[in-house]
């Protein structure tokens, strides 16, 4: 006895449809007479639209239907569409390569991020008050890079030395400045629920609710008592 597993069957080219759309596109194909082919088009033509009604919401929605038709049969039926036949290489036409950024970085931990916002300072003009606010915003960004890479507390004249070495002593601040801190932390997970309110705040809400409940009770107990 011989079973008929899907690994078995021949690949499905627009998976979306099924196997049943698949089969009769390949039955079509088989048939002697254009007549015949064009009048079993038209009937799997209005049960694909049916199986994917989202595509009702796409422009010319028949034309995609059509288009589909052709590469479900690997472009091999032969009916008289109301549509040009889409060029098989126009579908399957490969995507260009991105080229991939080389970049040497000098410290990984601050990033290329870093290195370009030292560059747009260093085209400032020298000795300008924009210069200088711009060295101070590099060097908070640069102690929030170091401390999310390195649990450990940094000190400030360790950030300022790296500010002078990556822009080869073009930007400089004063050893005693004082950086600020920026932490930028992510709730831990648990802690928001599909409604966006964290558990302290469904807690009050439970609370809240509780209190309400007691009062109710305290008033049907005093009516009761009038009574």
């Amino acid at each position: 006895m011989e079973f008929d597993y899907n690994s078995t069957r021949p690949k499905l080219i627009l998976a979306e449809y099924g196997r049943n759309v698949q089969n009769m596109v390949d039955y079509i194909c088989t048939l002697p007479t254009k007549e015949e082919r064009n009048r079993y088009a038209q009937v799997v033509i209005d049960m694909m639209g049916v199986l994917n009604p989202h595509l009702r919401d796409v422009s010319d929605f028949k034309h995609k239907l059509w288009d589909h038709l052709h590469i479900i049969s690997d472009f091999k039926i032969d009916v008289d569409s109301p549509y040009p036949e889409p060029d098989r290489e126009a579908i399957h036409q490969k995507p260009q390569m991105l080229d991939y950024p080389q970049h040497r970085i000098r410290y990984k931990h601050y990033g290329h991020t870093v290195e370009s916002m030292i560059e747009k300072a260093l085209a400032m003009p020298e000795g300008s008050e924009a210069r200088q606010k711009m060295a101070i915003s590099i060097a908070n960004f640069m102690k929030m890079a170091y401390i999310t890479w390195n649990k450990d507390s940094v000190q400030d004249d360790h950030i300022i030395h790296d500010l002078i070495e990556l822009s080869k002593g073009q930007l400089s601040l004063p050893l005693d400045t004082v950086l600020t801190k920026l932490d930028f932390k992510t709730p831990p997970p648990g802690s928001r629920t599909k409604s966006g309110n964290t558990p302290q705040q469904q807690n009050n809400h439970k609370n809240g609710g509780k209190k309400m409940m007691n009062n109710n009770n305290n008033n049907n107990k005093k009516k009761k008592k009038k009574m």
